[in-house]
């Protein structure tokens, strides 16, 4: 399918049929607990969707965007690896997981990102722009040459993860040495 928008459709009984779509634009549209197997989503927008709890097994996600979307509890690590690009704004993201996943250059904005697993996961270079990482995991990740400087609530052990040349915030830095047990005023 190419070039076709879908403005307010609840996908939740019906999900959207198995292949690719291609320039397509979903709007205001509900997909909560649906199964994307095998659909290939590329330069594709979800605007103002609700994505919660999507099966994303063998998805494929390539130069897709999200803005303003409710997307709990999603598993990115299932969606084919081979092209993911993918950039969120606006977005709820909270209890999903990114386990082992290459996001290099990837933009978060404003986004939530609470109790997110960012294990084992290639971000070099991506922009947490104003997005709040309360509890996210980050074990074995590369954060090198990542933005965090406007990222709040964060917590990242510099000795287990790479961050060379990652930027922070004056501010931030705190969120660097939780590890220690020490006070910062």
């Amino acid at each position: 399918m190419q070039e076709k928008s879908f403005s307010k459709i609840d996908f939740t009984q019906n999900p959207p049929a198995e292949g690719e779509y291609e320039n397509c634009t979903f709007t205001n549209c509900d997909f909560s607990n649906t199964d994307f197997a095998d659909r290939h989503f590329m330069d594709c927008a979800f605007e103002d969707c609700n994505l919660s709890m999507v099966k994303l097994f063998g998805t494929a996600l390539q130069e897709v965007a999200f803005k303003k979307c409710k997307m709990l509890g999603l598993h990115f690590e299932n969606c084919q690896a081979f092209g993911l690009s993918v950039r969120f704004e606006d977005c709820n993201l909270d209890h999903s997981s990114f386990f082992k996943t290459r996001l290099k250059k990837t933009l978060f904005k404003n986004t939530k990102l609470i109790e997110v697993d960012f294990s084992g996961c290639d971000l070099s270079g991506a922009v947490f722009d104003a997005c709040d990482l309360t509890r996210a995991t980050f074990e074995n990740s590369v954060l090198e040459k990542a933005d965090l400087r406007s990222a709040y609530n964060f917590s990242i052990d510099p000795e287990k993860n790479r961050i060379k040349k990652a930027k922070f915030s004056l501010a931030g830095i705190a969120g660097l040495l939780d590890n220690y047990d020490i006070e910062i005023e």
